[in-house]
């Protein structure tokens, strides 16, 4: 359920929303995010689970920053119950190419491949945390807001996001939206084969529907997207058990598989064996060499 929402605009479109929710949401509920980037900041929540892949909870005083504002919205109505009071920044791209149409921010460098960690979250630093106070007061003080304003607090989060040291994950994500540079649809699915993101997810990376998104994968890779990625995923499990000591959990996790039984099961289909006896054989071998 939504109890609170009020939005402060730029050139017609939302710079800022204020939100105050309980998830799951209800069956005819939405968050009213735009399907660009986002920036999240938790005022308070319950501590609960967003999103299982990615490790995101609704941790109050933590940011959540996100390449698709879609996907922000749909993670916290698939997860457990919680209350949720945040505010979040819309990255819009006609608001940051005319902000930025002729020259780059300082630390800004162009990207050299597609964004492959989608959305992260992090402590909020001090910095941060005053940032979005101020931004509260912004939304107590309506009639004292500008365009200039406006302008001006989002190039100093901009510019705050792009010297985060900590966080080489959020640096990336904030020049690719600044980035001139344009991937191909193989590069961008390439980047993410193994990464636990879904098949709507790659779709909306790739800015195409999910039924055009099919239909250009096929074309592509002579295959469907989930027989292509499953493949690929065992492919890298099975170099990973010859080279890792990591549990077969752990490397099914980190190739984007949720379930062991699943890995299990597809693993064997492909190489005759499950994953524990096809790291014993290979030891085997090792040893007999």
């Amino acid at each position: 359920m939504i109890n609170y929402h009020q939005s402060i605009e730029l050139s017609g479109l939302p710079l800022f929303s204020w939100l105050t929710f309980r998830t799951p949401l209800g069956e005819d509920e939405a968050l009213p995010i735009p399907s660009e980037a986002c920036y999240a900041y938790i005022i308070k929540g319950d501590n609960h689970l967003f999103h299982k892949e990615a490790e995101i909870y609704a941790r109050k005083g933590h940011v959540i920053l996100s390449l698709c504002g879609k996907t922000m919205g749909q993670i916290v109505n698939e997860q457990e119950e919680g209350h949720v009071n945040s505010i979040i920044i819309h990255f819009h791209p006609k608001q940051l190419k005319k902000l930025y149409d002729s020259t780059k921010p300082p630390f800004w460098e162009e990207i050299e491949s597609p964004v492959s960690q989608y959305i992260v979250q992090t402590a909020a630093t001090n910095l941060v945390s005053s940032y979005f106070e101020g931004i509260k007061h912004l939304f107590q003080n309506k009639e004292a807001i500008t365009e200039e304003i406006l302008i001006l607090k989002l190039k100093e989060i901009i510019l705050i996001l792009l010297q985060t040291k900590s966080s080489p994950e959020i640096i990336n994500i904030i020049r690719s939206l600044l980035s001139e540079r344009v991937f191909s649809f193989k590069e961008v699915v390439d980047a993410h084969i193994c990464l636990p993101v879904s098949i709507q997810d790659l779709a909306q990376l790739t800015n195409m529907s999910l039924s055009t998104f099919k239909k250009e994968f096929k074309k592509i890779y002579n295959s469907t997207p989930n027989a292509y990625i499953i493949d690929k995923r065992t492919e890298k499990v099975a170099n990973l058990l010859k080279l890792s000591n990591q549990s077969i959990s752990e490397i099914g996790y980190q190739c984007g598989f949720n379930s062991l039984p699943h890995l299990s099961r597809v693993f064997k289909a492909k190489y005759g064996v499950p994953p524990t006896e096809y790291r014993l054989n290979f030891s085997d071998k090792q040893l007999s060499f």
